[in-house]
């Protein structure tokens, strides 16, 4: 038996860990083993990737397999990290079309979170770059999947979170850049509606994000960062700059659980001032940044996730559809803030409709949160999870730790046709994992 979390380290669980060191043998597993959920490198943040009985590890799969430079299309197996993905093409000049917060992600965990990036409204999601995929399914049968071949199943499985099979290897479309640095202009916004403003209007920028002060109050409530990137010319980076940087590894770290008391409303707030301080030292003039710092800031630290102490973290993502965003999103910070609920980490962004049967996605504004585990987290979030399903929106499954099958089944209309489907192909009661008996998928 493993000691098995998602990336909050809530909720900690236990149970087998097998390893596949081949397509043929995850394969075999997916047919044997019973209660099945495939994982990668763990960084889903619940319990998505723990088994209802069986958990199997498929990061031995990590072999890159082949390249067209002409289309951009990279086939590899399912454990091949992002890391690696990068390290090896963007000095070729080949970039991922769609990227999460952290490169510690491997490629079957990506097309079964459906992840999507800074860029989701303007380049849609990681499944949207997928040309293809392979599945293994209990009855022995490895099936591809794509647009044209298995269409319904390819849906199904983008954004599926593991539970139409096993994906052994896939088809993923990367693009061209010229340089591994991006031209960022930041933006500060005096409060949501600014920030909301500023976010509508950079819609022909590539990449937008907004950080967010959660604790900050009244006329302040939901004072950010706006901040815009692109991918640099070649002309645009400075003489004597690499044109490639490589990625920062190990520069810092936390050596173990930080204690409880470190992190609380006061700390929170110092941090949220001094960064929105800093950072609107920088207004209105483009800097050119690093693809790593850029794109995965929090990769820079190792272990961030001890930041939270042993009770661990919840990330909460939610998405609110137009034309009630600003409104909803403005009621939960304000009830954040109001109890003092302190988060390092909160993001703002625009997202357009998702094309996967289960995707995240959906036209409008997710916001994530951060927040220690505490006695008065959980009542906070189901308030929080209420406004989301009056509003017409949802939670993120590969964020979600906690939310209700009810909540679940609200924000997710295709759920009927998403059982239906496995059904079909055989995999309701041997595919299976902790999050989908919880949510009673």
């Amino acid at each position: 038996m493993k000691d098995l979390s998602g990336w909050g380290r809530y909720p900690r669980l236990s149970g087998p860990l097998d390893a596949a060191l081949s397509a043929d043998a995850a394969a075999r597993a997916t047919a044997q083993l019973p209660g099945l959920i495939a994982r990668g490198l763990g960084r889903s943040y619940g319990d998505a990737a723990v088994g209802r009985d069986s958990t199997l590890d498929l990061t031995g799969l990590n072999r890159m397999q082949s390249f067209d430079p002409e289309t951009g299309i990279l086939a590899a197996e399912a454990g091949v990290s992002l890391a690696d993905i990068i390290a090896t093409f963007l000095p070729r000049g080949y970039f991922p079309c769609a990227v999460p917060g952290t490169r510690f992600v491997t490629v079957g965990g990506m097309i079964a979170s459906d992840v999507h990036g800074k860029n989701q409204h303007v380049d849609g999601t990681f499944g949207d770059h997928v040309a293809w995929l392979m599945l293994a399914l209990p009855d022995e049968r490895v099936t591809r999947c794509s647009r044209d071949e298995n269409p319904e199943l390819f849906a199904a499985t983008v954004g599926g979170m593991g539970l139409t099979g096993t994906i052994l290897s896939a088809g993923i479309r990367l693009k061209r850049v010229e340089t591994g640095w991006i031209r960022q202009i930041t933006h500060p916004a005096r409060n949501l509606t600014e920030a909301v403003a500023l976010l509508r209007q950079s819609g022909t920028a590539t990449y937008t994000v907004a950080w967010i002060d959660v604790l900050a109050r009244g006329d302040a409530l939901g004072r950010s960062l706006v901040l815009e990137g692109e991918h640099a010319t070649a002309e645009q980076v400075r003489w004597g700059d690499l044109r490639f940087p490589p990625a920062r590894n190990g520069r810092l770290g936390i050596p173990t659980d930080m204690p409880g008391w470190m992190l609380n409303a006061t700390t929170a707030r110092l941090f949220n001032e001094v960064y929105y301080r800093l950072g609107a030292r920088k207004a209105d003039r483009a800097i050119l940044v690093p693809w790593d710092a850029y794109f995965f800031p929090l990769d820079g630290v190792a272990h961030w996730n001890r930041i939270y102490g042993r009770r661990g973290f919840v990330q909460h993502q939610c998405v609110i559809p137009e034309p009630k965003a600003e409104a909803v999103i403005s009621e939960i910070l304000d009830r954040i803030s109001g109890r003092g609920a302190g988060s390092f980490l909160a993001v703002l962004k625009r997202l357009a409709a998702g094309s996967g049967l289960m995707s995240f996605p959906m036209e409008g504004l997710t916001l994530a949160l951060d927040m220690p585990v505490s006695a008065d987290l959980m009542p906070l979030l189901r308030e929080i999870d209420a406004l989301v399903v009056e509003a017409g929106g949802r939670i993120y499954l590969a964020k979600d730790a906690t939310q209700s099958p009810e909540t679940f089944l609200a924000g997710y209309p295709q759920l009927d046709r998403f059982r239906q489907l496995r059904d079909e192909i055989g995999v309701s009661s041997r595919i299976a994992s902790k999050l989908s008996d919880r949510l009673g998928i």
